[in-house]
């Protein structure tokens, strides 16, 4: 193998809790370098079916243990857990239709168990269930409606527990015109039901439209398709607004807005998200995803640290080759989800470490700066990752659903980014590549989605997804008691640079994380270093939207709000996150969970027990930011 690589002790006590070869005694048998191997051969071994020499093979190799073992991308979970090995399913997530019968709910609930199973999570729309009290004709009953059912397939979940690899996950999603909606609103209020979905609300332009105008709009029937009733948009949005304010759910997906940039309409119409709502998909699709490092795509020039572009070019092409190889070498639970994944091609390359890039630049998360920035890093990316899908249906021929696509007009690149430019990708840029689509068709229908970056992000050494850092300083609770503080590398080597770093400093920032609060420190660190907390919902949602525009998928953001935060400043966020073209919106007001990943409070330590949400190991009493001793998890608890 040709390098070593280089990870933090957090990485490696998640590679070897959780991804890494094991005997029949739970020990690993394998290095990260040699699991590093076995992923980037594996993927490599995809190219024999489009005519790749020995030699090409190995090249290929090569480039993708490189542009892994640097640290510079990183696969989804699955692809890392199961390449090369016996299970073989490489996708991070699905999306399963919900038929209106029992016998069509319940092959979906044996569907979701094999997925489960396989490693991957699991995204399902039951707006086409009808509601409850309905009249069952075949047998004169009742229907139960789609709640009930949520709740059989949360049981299923938590039945199944992916093998001990990663916990089960869905995403349960109802239009926002569906009968049953206020129940699916309140449907997670009791904080011990449904613990293995995420819920989010379909909303439509038209209810948006009626919220605006404070009219009622109407409940339609999913089977008849006519309306039952009309209710007044307003309470109906002010109950979700509500629900976000109290407990995080339910979230919202823009639905409308999701099918407007729907590549491959003609196909079938988008009804749900996979459980971070990142990606969404048509019924039987998969994610297959993967993230740049963005932390580590810089040079030093003239003594000032820049971007890399040359860098972040080669990265991004080197991504969307083997997240095309995924599909093809991938080992699908169901035929249906191998033909629907193959006819499309969609692939997800997203980005980790955002903040660590800011600060390394030192640019305020919450500036102009940054969100220009965001916007011109995301354009860059979406515009390579579609030069090389080009260039791979030049060599393998273009998705097979093309020709019922939005790129069969032939101008779709152009439209969708017209006005949008933010100075690194022209307009003409995307003319002449619209041009290149139009003589040879394009690879996969999407090529770009954010991600929340969970693990892979800890196995970079890199911040999650496009989110601010939660905290700057972290305890390491030791089994004999002993406390350990890790302080964030970057923010550690500025301190220290500029003469503030001290241990009794360290100490202070741990209990909240932030610097909001401490004297002595310089104003401008105070300005960079910036957490989830001192940035304001306005800034989260601008810079989720900065990303947006040059997504094809979605983006995974939290807009988090401070614990005094009103209803009103949650209803201003879905106002602003709606006029700003997201996709949809994830809210979360500090301490509104009993039992949240992650927590920031001024409140007097209390005597109980903190366990890590990852893998339930104590982390230790009261309140501080901790490290997970056992899986490396860290958050402020």
């Amino acid at each position: 193998m040709p390098q070593k690589v280089k990870l933090t002790q957090n990485a490696v006590k998640v590679l070897q809790k959780r991804y890494l070869k094991r005997d029949n005694n739970a020990i690993p048998i394998e290095t990260p370098e040699d699991m590093f191997y076995r992923v980037a051969s594996y993927l490599a071994q995809a190219d024999k079916e489009y005519g790749a020499s020995c030699d090409d093979i190995k090249q290929i190799t090569n480039e993708f243990y490189e542009a892994i073992t640097n640290l510079y991308f990183i696969p989804n979970s699955p692809t890392l857990m199961n390449a090369g090995r016996e299970l073989g399913q490489l996708a991070a997530c699905f999306v399963l239709p919900i038929e209106d019968s029992l016998e069509g709910i319940f092959e979906t609930i044996k569907n979701t168990a094999l997925i489960h199973k396989s490693g991957g999570g699991t995204g399902f729309s039951f707006s086409r269930l009808r509601p409850k009290n309905d009249v069952v004709r075949s047998t004169m009953g009742v229907s139960s409606g789609p709640i009930s059912f949520m709740e059989v397939f949360n049981a299923a979940t938590e039945a199944v527990k992916q093998g001990g690899t990663r916990r089960g996950a869905n995403m349960g999603i109802l239009r926002v015109d569906h009968p049953d909606i206020l129940d699916f609103i309140n449907c997670k209020s009791d904080s011990s039901k449904l613990n293995n979905f995420n819920i989010s609300v379909a909303i439509t332009d038209e209810f948006m439209r009626a919220v605006k105008e404070g009219r009622d709009y109407e409940l339609i029937h999913p089977n008849t398709k006519k309306a039952v009733r009309k209710i007044d948009a307003r309470k109906v949005f002010n109950l979700i607004v509500e629900g976000a304010w109290k407990n995080g759910e339910p979230g919202v997906i823009f639905i409308d807005t999701i099918n407007k940039y729907n590549p491959t309409p003609q196909i079938g119409e988008i009804e749900s998200t996979n459980p971070c709502g990142e990606v969404p998909l048509l019924p039987y699709e998969a994610c297959n995803l993967g993230s740049i490092n963005l932390g580590l795509m810089l040079e030093e020039r003239e003594n000032k640290l820049q971007i890399d572009w040359n860098l972040l070019e080669k990265t991004t092409k080197t991504a969307i080759h083997f997240l095309d190889n995924v599909i093809t070498i991938n080992n699908y639970p169901l035929p249906e989800i191998k033909e629907m994944v193959q006819n499309n091609r969609k692939i997800g390359l997203g980005v980790m470490g955002w903040a660590d890039l800011l600060m390394k630049l030192e640019i305020p998360y919450n500036s102009k700066e940054a969100i220009t920035l965001a916007s011109q890093v995301m354009e860059f990316i979406d515009y390579h990752s579609k030069v090389k899908s080009v260039e791979l249906a030049k060599k393998r021929g273009k998705f097979k659903n093309f020709e019922n696509s939005v790129y069969s007009i032939g101008d779709w690149l152009t439209k969708k980014h017209t006005g949008k430019s933010a100075g690194i990708v022209t307009d003409d840029m995307y003319k002449e590549l619209d041009k290149e689509i139009k003589i040879n068709g394009i690879r996969n229908a999407t090529t770009t989605c954010i991600a929340p970056t969970g693990t892979i992000s800890i196995i970079a050494g890199a911040s999650g997804g496009i989110e601010p850092l939660f905290g700057l300083v972290f305890i390491r609770n030791i089994m004999d008691n002993t406390i350990l503080m890790e302080v964030n590398p970057i923010f550690e080597s500025y301190a220290k640079k500029h003469g503030f770093y001290s241990e009794e400093l360290m100490k202070k920032i741990s209990q909240d994380g932030t610097l909001a609060h401490c004297d002595n420190v310089p104003e401008k660190a105070k300005k960079i270093f910036v957490c989830a907390h001192d940035i304001s919902p306005y800034w989260h949602v601008k810079m989720q939207a900065a990303f947006q525009a040059h997504t094809d998928n979605a983006v995974s953001k939290t807009i988090n709000f401070e614990e005094n935060a009103t209803q009103k400043d949650v209803l201003d966020a879905y106002i602003l996150a709606y006029q700003n073209n997201l996709k949809g919106i994830t809210v979360y007001r500090n301490n509104s969970r009993s039992l949240q990943p992650m927590n920031l409070s001024k409140k007097e330590p209390e005597k109980t027990e903190k366990k890590c949400p990852e893998c339930g190991a104590v982390l230790g009493y009261g309140e501080g930011c901790y490290i997970c001793q056992n899986c490396g998890y860290s958050g402020c608890s």
